[in-house]
């Protein structure tokens, strides 16, 4: 029962130490699981009546979907984070290894571990940085999984923000977001991209209230190149590939790690060591090298997490 002295409302790191997770995996439960939130003057706010109520009806197990469905069977499913070079590896893997076919939904970095705990997937593909702003994905599988899976990396890739070319809107930071002026467009909670941004408009001067278009989604680092080559935005986060495919200038923030992740029960099954054998291939290094902004030295490598803590 709710005391007079307990807070009605929480703050989302309150909310974060009472479910025991990070507070960046908040924004995660609100957009995937429907977490019970409110947006005011900017802040998040969490009713602890509905978030205990919330937390109770959530104690279970899920039971995985494609228990016992292997890879082996010829079908390959990927959930997800959205990239241009995975898209297009995927369209290789097709024409290299006819035996298997593979499926990928884009969910986001977040829908993708999703995916993997309720077993809706074999791989699940994601770049979320950590609250140490250094490290990618470890902490995160940690709270998500019940077991550590197999970290493989797909690449490195710069993130950052596109403008119009020649930046006419003369753009040089986020703080420049704050801007009368200034329209941007986002990407949907839950994706490595949105956690990034969030990051850095929290190092700011400015607040999400003050930026034109923050609530304003789209679901693919090209829709939102596609955004401010149209004219409909003046800005948005996405990679340096998408600048590179569509023309645009970019702006850039910092270097990720983009990787793959594996069940170890899955690990060894057909598909799954077809799917990376082909990252080993010269086809792929050179697929990879029609892209700007990839660094595809790691790929196909498996991390440990005491090894790969930092990035630049």
């Amino acid at each position: 029962m709710i005391t007079g002295s307990r807070r009605s409302f929480l703050t989302t790191k309150e909310t974060a130490e009472l479910l025991n997770v990070n507070e960046k995996m908040i924004y995660s439960l609100v957009n995937e699981k429907g977490l019970p939130a409110s947006k005011v003057t900017g802040k998040w706010l969490f009713p602890r009546r509905l978030v205990e109520e919330w937390l109770e009806a959530h104690i279970q197990n899920y039971k995985p979907g494609i228990h016992g469905f292997s890879s082996d069977n010829g079908l390959l499913l990927l959930a997800g984070s959205d990239d241009p070079l995975f898209q297009k590896t995927l369209s290789l893997f097709h024409s290299k290894r006819k035996e298997t076919t593979a499926f990928f939904a884009n969910l986001g970095s977040m829908g993708g571990l999703v995916s993997m705990r309720r077993g809706l997937c074999h791989i699940g593909v994601c770049h979320l940085l950590q609250d140490d702003e250094n490290g990618y994905n470890f902490r995160f599988a940690e709270q998500e999984l019940d077991k550590p899976p197999v970290f493989v990396n797909f690449s490195r890739r710069e993130q950052g923000i596109v403008i119009r070319k020649g930046n006419p809107a003369n753009i040089t930071s986020v703080n420049d977001f704050a801007r009368d002026d200034i329209r941007i467009v986002n990407r949907p909670l839950g994706t490595g991209t949105r956690l990034l941004l969030d990051y850095e408009i929290g190092r700011s001067k400015i607040t999400t209230e003050q930026i034109s278009g923050y609530d304003i989604e789209v679901s693919r680092h090209l829709d939102a190149g596609l955004e401010v080559m149209a004219g409909r935005a003046d800005a948005a986060p996405a990679i340096r590939a998408v600048a590179g495919i569509l023309g645009l200038d970019f702006i850039p923030l910092r270097w990720e790690r983009f990787d793959l992740l594996i069940s170890r029960e899955r690990f060894f099954e057909k598909g799954v060591q077809n799917f990376i054998s082909l990252l080993h291939e010269e086809d792929f290094r050179q697929l990879a090298k029609s892209f700007e902004g990839y660094d595809v030295s790691l790929c196909g490598k498996m991390l440990f997490p005491d090894n790969f803590n930092s990035e630049e």
